[in-house]
């Protein structure tokens, strides 16, 4: 076999963008679409030129010509569709964060080890290739040993009232820059501190400021505005600073990489995770699910984007989050 036909389970924002990303990768061929909302389901089957369509998920899963999955559900809806995938003999591809609870973390990496088929959490800044080439000059020393991190992912007020009503700023975003502290480190974290603040009064609040502390010493803050001004001229600002006993990197991936100016704005749009070229989503996006498809292929157990390392970033911003609940220092 050197094509993995894929399906898509969750059709949001986010999973339409999977199938554009999809449709560019040469070993992967978009087969199947499911969603439980019919009318969007006509709409992207159209779009896409997909021809097999489900509103249930087992259903999906219950088609021997389906190899793989990409799961793009809420983050509090994966873990059964992920359990029956592998259960299945799927391939899975699952959007992060892993899950809503450690504890459904540990349900599907036991489903992983028993299944035929491999799984992949989508933490795409890994594939961001500033912070591939940050993590390379850590392993290579150049740096010494990390002191101390610090992080900013920050992004306009128009993306997220309907987020906030499922998801907060730490889990929903710093969890991005925690995934990737754990992996320059490849350290543990040991404690956390977190406060927010709530801005517009939806189900989560707006900004939320966390600080860890790992196993070896370091220190780390990270910072999560879900809330800038809505004339906000860039998609994301987005930093990271690590600091050695020898050097520091310093990481930006933001505005003015691109700038437009237009007849009615001012804009820098997106150029790292899913740019649209051609009609295509380009970036990470399609890197990591190129990699995925490429482990899958080989049948090799993908060393990016492992749940056990999904599961650590996952227990670490859950534990920010009840350290801004509590106003108290979480251990972990």
């Amino acid at each position: 076999m050197d094509r993995l036909r894929i399906g898509v389970i969750g059709l949001g924002w986010f999973g339409e963008i999977h199938c554009d990303a999809i449709i560019g990768i040469p070993n992967l061929e978009l087969a199947a679409l499911c969603t439980r909302t019919e009318s969007r389901l006509g709409e992207l089957a159209a779009k896409f030129g997909v021809k097999k369509t489900y509103t249930d998920y087992r259903q999906l899963l219950a088609d021997p010509d389906i190899d793989a999955v990409s799961i793009v559900t809420m983050w509090d809806q994966h873990t059964h569709p992920t359990v029956a995938a592998l259960e299945a003999g799927k391939h899975v591809f699952l959007e992060k964060p892993m899950a809503s609870t450690v504890a459904d973390c540990r349900t599907i990496i036991a489903a992983a080890a028993k299944s035929r088929g491999v799984l992949q959490i989508g933490h795409i800044c890994r594939f961001n290739p500033r912070y591939r080439a940050a993590k390379e000059a850590i392993a290579a020393g150049r740096i010494g040993k990390i002191v101390s991190l610090s992080s900013r992912r920050n992004i306009p007020a128009a993306w997220t009232p309907t987020i906030l009503n499922k998801i907060g700023p730490i889990v929903g975003d710093a969890i991005h820059d925690t995934d990737l502290m754990l992996w320059f480190t490849e350290d543990r974290i040991v404690s956390t501190y977190a406060q927010t603040v709530d801005v517009r009064g939806l189900k989560h609040p707006d900004i939320g400021q966390t600080m860890y502390r790992f196993a070896g010493g370091a220190t780390a803050t990270l910072e999560t505005v879900w809330c800038m001004p809505e004339k906000t001229p860039y998609d994301i600002d987005e930093r990271m600073n690590i600091t050695g006993t020898e050097g520091f990197i310093q990481i930006q991936d933001t505005f003015p990489n691109l700038g437009i100016a237009a007849t009615d704005k001012f804009h820098s749009p997106d150029t790292t995770y899913w740019p649209m070229y051609e009609g295509v989503r380009g970036g990470a996006l399609r890197d990591e699910l190129a990699y995925f498809a490429n482990c899958a292929l080989k049948g090799l157990k993908p060393k990016i984007g492992t749940p056990e390392d999904a599961m650590a970033a996952l227990e670490a911003t859950l534990a920010a989050e009840e350290s801004a609940r509590t106003g108290q220092v979480v251990r972990l």
